[in-house]
């Protein structure tokens, strides 16, 4: 049966850019008050402005590393005092760099882990007691769908967000019974500054220009296009309402259709 989540505050991490500056636009128009997380001030300050101006309400900030895990305590205390108690966490952070399995050094490996599992994982570990001791609570991670079909260039990423995935699936198995859900959202090739990125590097590596490495990799998508960053948002959104209460443990694909047809 559909509920009301009593607690209003929705905390978007990597909220200064692409899918998480989209995902807080969205849930401040769907009513949450919303806290943008990130590295640089500056960039928060920016995107709560924008949003402000956007929605008509306000916007907050916090600064933070979500690739350490000693922040993710402070974080929720410092927001749950200022702004409210958490219904909702985007564990939402930007991607290791590309690389292919064999090339890439330890020391890349070890940041990865820290920024797409440890962190994330020590976010929830932080917000899910008070969560289930209200009886009521949102996670949802952005992944990627590297998780159903591994890429090559992106080893870090596929093994370790695939590695993500598991931790939220026993997760979900956790806390459901306390009125909380943990899910996934993956999306596939996004307008964004790191699929940009993604594609000088494939670029770089092929000897192709930028623009026919975007066209093969749209090749493969039903849809023709890359998605919006606003088109994961509207999947981050409806995990976190209240109609969701019985979505748990699984994930989205948000990707125009490519792994769909793929496998």
């Amino acid at each position: 049966m559909e509920g009301v989540i009593k607690a209003t505050t929705a905390l978007v991490g990597g909220g200064a850019s692409g899918i998480g500056r989209a995902t807080a636009e969205r849930l401040a128009q769907d009513g949450w008050d919303v806290v943008l997380v990130g590295r640089t001030e500056e960039r928060l300050r920016t995107a709560a402005d924008g949003i402000e101006r956007a929605t008509g309400r306000a916007v907050h900030h916090a600064v933070a590393d979500l690739g350490d895990p000693a922040a993710a305590a402070p974080l929720v205390g410092d927001v749950e005092r200022r702004v409210g108690e958490l219904g909702v966490v985007v564990l939402n952070a930007g991607g290791p760099p590309p690389g292919r399995i064999l090339d890439v050094d330890d020391d890349t490996w070890r940041r990865g882990a820290e920024l797409v599992l440890l962190g994330p994982l020590a976010l929830a570990r932080a917000v899910l007691p008070g969560m289930r001791a209200r009886g009521e609570g949102r996670l949802v991670l952005v992944t990627g769908t590297a998780v159903r079909q591994p890429m090559p260039d992106l080893a870090v990423s596929t093994v370790l967000r695939s590695a993500a995935t598991a931790a939220a699936k026993l997760l979900a198995g956790e806390v459901a019974a306390d009125g909380v859900t943990v899910n996934c959202v993956a999306p596939g090739p996004i307008a964004t500054e790191r699929r940009a990125q993604i594609l000088a590097n494939r670029a770089a590596s092929s000897g192709a220009s930028a623009g026919q490495a975007d066209a093969d990799d749209l090749a493969v998508v039903p849809a023709g296009r890359a998605g919006d960053p606003g088109e994961i948002a509207a999947a981050i959104a409806f995990l976190a309402s209240p109609g969701a209460g019985y979505v748990n443990g699984t994930t989205l694909t948000v990707d125009g259709g490519r792994t769909e047809t793929a496998w």
